[in-house]
């Protein structure tokens, strides 16, 4: 079983994937157009959104694509901003976290600042210019990026 992120965007996925390709290393795998889909509704044609597409990182897949072109019927209600989740980075390096943090940031919102902390030598969070939050990891645990353990708690004596 594999567990992957989705991401959702109202117009910006394709700039949104070159930006996380270019800060992650990515490779494109698939990149579909609305407009490409010859059986789709007549709003498709033409339509420069992203229908699908998927970038290729350390074995993992990061995918997304574009609310429907206006006027899709049966398409709901479009775009919902992204809330009750991060995308979570782990990265091997500090340096690494640094420049794949500043990259997300540039445009974006810091909400906890890149820092060393008792779990991670780097660890922050934000939501980039495109509206995906993400946490970024560089785990004391030998750079792995897992979830860090709970430290160990002394037991008083009763």
């Amino acid at each position: 079983m594999e567990i992957d992120v989705y991401l959702f965007f109202d117009g910006s996925c394709e700039e949104a994937f070159a930006t996380y390709a270019k800060l992650l290393g990515g490779t494109q795998a698939a990149l579909m157009r609305y407009g490409d889909a010859a059986d789709g509704p007549p709003s498709y044609t033409g339509s420069r959104r992203i229908l699908h597409t998927t970038i290729r990182v350390g074995g993992r897949s990061l995918m997304g694509s574009d609310s429907p072109p206006p006027g899709t019927p049966g398409a709901g209600h479009g775009y919902e901003k992204p809330q009750g989740f991060r995308a979570s980075l782990g990265v091997p390096t500090p340096a690494d976290a640094e420049r794949i943090f500043a990259g997300l940031a540039e445009g974006g919102h810091v909400e906890v600042a890149l820092m060393e902390t008792f779990f991670a030598h780097r660890f922050g969070m934000l939501t980039d210019r495109f509206g995906t939050p993400w946490m970024v990891t560089c785990s004391k645990d030998q750079g792995t990026g897992t979830a860090p353990k709970a430290p160990a708690r002394k037991r008083r004596k009763a």
